[in-house]
């Protein structure tokens, strides 16, 4: 009789907590270089952000209703979110508990999440958001404009205007509700699906049905002129230019159809749903970024620029890293598309750039060919360099090396399968390297990768 007892209050123990042994997810996905971004136990499939911002005060209310999928037996788990003030939580609407250290937030649910189980945790936050210094001294998060307000991301920055999984790993399509004073424009990733006006205040509501990585998630803020259009092949077109800004932009804004169209025949088809730019004035921000279906440019860009961001929404935005480690895989296809794009316009052919580059051309001090070959672009030395002139230029280089090897009719099977294979998902340099192996397989490219890719210094031999 006691043993059956015992087994009795066990058994009825185990019914009470609902049988689940959970931990709690990890704080951080120990990126090489963002150690604490990013967390596990979760994977999010939708984030759905309602946002109110008044430009006036600096001041941005927000609700994020995120959209998950438990990855393990969970009794906590944690969102990265930098300043603002969190206001509440709930997990499949009950009040959970939290509590926040640095950028993370913590949540406790009231009830334990099962593995495999689909989790909606709305977070109400509010406050001034933060701009966030990069390792090497750029700025991003939450950026004061002239006449509103700029996210970008890149590559931790979205941390500072909505909670989140903010690591490239975890992709997730996005639903982005802005309401600012009347007059002002907010533009954002994906689709504008409704724009209403109710007394001073203006709604955009913003659709991303493709996977999104966080880092390029955008919300623009301000006066814009905004053109639509489309594609030969029926693609919307949506920009948005800053005032000051269209007359200088115009020109080069009117080549994007066909700069679109140049890139699918040389990239394969275009992942997303829609393409478009968005241009603020020069002082707005410090670079252009890649943001999804329409790249943020401070001012004017020229047609290289316009050119290389575009090309991101293949290489970057729908092939994302699954850490910043692989940067190159971003920027190096990125820049040599300027080099294609020159090639096929009357430029410098490619191998003319790839020599320029390797005799180290362009006058000065020396101090550009030097920084080139300061390190291999698969192994940066620290986050303060994943966008550095080896990550873009030597990585270019590796990828021309790789035509170079296998001839051009292989060479565009290689980078437009690339695209294709990992289209909406994540790889690393060593499922890249193994994929072009695998695609050419008569060819040596251990050279390719010992010297150009992993070797420090400049190779002996162009």
């Amino acid at each position: 009789m006691p043993s059956a007892l015992a087994l009795s209050l066990v058994l009825a123990l185990t019914a009470c907590d609902g049988g689940v042994q959970g931990t709690p997810g990890g704080s951080g996905l120990r990126d090489p270089y963002f150690a604490k971004m990013g967390n596990g136990g979760y994977d999010v499939t939708h984030y759905d952000l309602t946002l109110a911002y008044d430009p006036g005060r600096r001041h941005l209310t927000g609700t994020a209703v995120i959209t998950a999928r438990a990855k393990q037996d969970l009794t906590a788990f944690a969102l990265d979110l930098d300043g603002l003030d969190v206001g509440g939580v709930t997990v499949e609407g009950r009040p959970a508990r939290w509590n926040r250290t640095g950028q993370e937030l913590t949540v406790r649910p009231h009830d334990d999440l099962d593995k495999g189980e689909t989790f909606r945790t709305t977070v109400r936050y509010s406050g001034t958001p933060v701009t966030i210094t990069d390792p090497d001294g750029s700025k991003e998060g939450w950026l004061k404009t002239a006449d509103g307000a700029l996210g970008l991301g890149e590559p931790t920055g979205s941390m500072a205007w909505f909670p989140g999984n903010h690591h490239p790993s975890d992709k997730a399509s996005y639903d982005i509700e802005v309401t600012v004073p009347k007059g002002l424009r907010a533009v954002s990733n994906g689709e504008l699906t409704r724009e209403t006006t109710s007394g001073d205040r203006t709604t955009f509501a913003w659709h991303t049905p493709e996977p999104m990585a966080s880092y390029v998630a955008t919300v623009a803020i301000g006066h814009y002129d905004v053109r639509r259009s489309t594609t030969k092949s029926g693609l919307p077109v949506y920009v948005a230019v800053d005032p000051t800004q269209a007359k200088a932009s115009a020109k080069v804004l009117a080549k994007l159809p066909e700069i679109m169209e140049w890139e699918e025949n040389n990239f394969g088809p275009y992942p997303f749903s829609s393409t478009g730019a968005i241009v603020d004035r020069e002082n707005d921000a410090g670079y252009a970024l890649e943001t999804q279906n329409r790249p943020v440019f401070p001012g004017a860009p020229d047609t290289g620029t316009l050119v290389h961001e575009l090309a991101h929404q293949w290489y970057g935005d729908s092939v994302t890293p699954k850490s910043w480690r692989d940067m190159w895989l971003n920027e190096g296809f990125a820049t040599y598309a300027e080099w294609l794009w020159q090639e096929d316009h009357g430029g410098e052919t490619a191998q003319e750039t790839f020599d320029a580059l390797y005799r180290g051309d362009g006058g000065g001090d020396g101090a550009a060919d030097k920084a080139r070959w300061a390190f291999p672009p698969g192994k940066p030395p620290g986050a303060a360099h994943i966008s550095d002139r080896p990550v873009y230029e030597r990585g270019a280089m590796v990828i021309h090396k790789i035509r170079e090897t296998v001839g051009d009719d292989t060479f565009y099977d290689i980078i437009q399968g690339w695209a294709a294979t990992h289209r909406h998902g994540n790889a690393d340099t060593a499922d890249f390297t193994t994929y072009v192996e695998k695609k050419a397989p008569g060819k040596d490219f251990s050279a390719i990768w010992d010297e150009w890719l992993y070797g420090e210094g400049k190779p002996a031999k162009p």
